[in-house]
């Protein structure tokens, strides 16, 4: 008998997501709607814009305290 012959490699985690799949036939379209609550939303770009503006540059060493001169 060739090696070729055998049936291929399965891994118990693939078998574990096929039992799931075939126990939860549903459960391929839960995951797209957990996904689109969070995820697939359109984006504001004038909200962006806006924070982008609106952002404080950071220091290269935030825990140093620059002593700002009085003049």
């Amino acid at each position: 008998m060739s090696i070729f012959a055998r049936a291929p490699y399965k891994s118990e985690v693939s078998n574990f997501i096929d039992d799931l799949k075939a126990e939860r036939p549903t459960l391929e379209a839960e995951q797209r709607a957990g996904r689109a609550l969070l995820w697939d939303r359109s984006i504001d770009r004038d909200a962006q814009a806006a924070w982008r503006k609106a952002r404080v540059p950071q220091q290269p060493y935030v825990y140093y305290q620059v002593q700002r001169q009085e003049r």
